[in-house]
């Protein structure tokens, strides 16, 4: 049977990678990449296999080409819903067509697979659709999440505190629930974080992280949001896309 690996490659650094990660390139006849990605994290994905794969490998790299998502539309879950529909009828087309029926092929999934990614879940609407056959399996990652609170120093939680991860999205609609003293906004296209400016608030922000264009930047939200703003967006201007998420930290009292 087919064999599929989703590899954790970590959040852009190709050493943070782990073992298990570098042998499961080794065992790859395929790689799959995803045409949606920059030319950035093509390079990096590069430097990545130049660094780990043994001599002599050389995986057959597999370009799969991913549906537009609709970024206009009023129901955001049925947007999501559709666009991975079309992923999953692309990827399904590349397997049965690229991978040799005892083969192994990998996607490499930056940070960890099982955060905010979608990889499992069109993998596991492929195999629903009974069409083509395989087993797959998941190598863990370094998330941005924990390059994030390593490069700023601090401890993603706090004795006898819950964490919350969230989005950007849920964030400028709902604001910070009362209990939620530490949480993580990912996804954020729209600084959501001036949404809750007002309240007692650090923010822990970094973009790019584990990269050379790595930024970080962190204080009291109220007196620190103008200046990532004005940070992101000149980042993004230069770079034409960013990656970037945070940690809102509730001052106690």
């Amino acid at each position: 049977m087919r064999r599929v690996l989703v590899v954790g490659a970590g959040a852009g650094d190709p050493d943070q990678i782990t073992v298990q990660a570098v042998r499961a390139l080794n065992e790859a006849d395929v790689l799959f990449e995803l045409e949606r990605g920059t030319e950035d994290l093509t390079r990096a994905r590069e430097a990545l296999c130049a660094r780990h794969l043994a001599p002599g490998r050389a995986p057959a790299v597999v370009a799969v080409r991913e549906p537009a998502r609709d970024r206009s539309a009023h129901d955001y879950e049925r947007a999501v819903a559709d666009w991975r529909r079309g992923r999953a009828r692309a990827w399904e087309e590349a397997i049965a067509h690229s991978l040799a029926p005892d083969g192994t092929g990998a996607f490499l999934v930056w940070g960890d697979p099982s955060l905010y990614d979608s990889t499992i879940a069109v993998l596991d609407e492929i195999l629903a659709a009974g069409r083509v056959e395989f087993a797959y399996e998941v190598l863990p990652g370094i998330s941005s999440l924990h390059a994030l609170t390593a490069r700023h120093r601090i401890s993603l939680n706090r004795v006898g505190r819950a964490v919350m991860i969230t989005t950007g999205r849920r964030l400028a609609e709902r604001g910070l629930p009362d209990d939620a003293d530490d949480v993580v906004v990912m996804l954020d296209a729209g600084c959501a974080f001036r949404r809750v400016a007002g309240e007692p608030l650090d923010i822990y922000w970094g973009a790019y992280l584990g990269t050379e264009d790595e930024i970080l930047l962190s204080g009291p939200l109220a007196e620190t949001a103008g200046e990532i703003e004005r940070v992101r967006a000149r980042a993004r201007a230069r770079k034409g896309w960013i990656m970037d998420l945070y940690l809102l930290r509730r001052r106690l009292t």
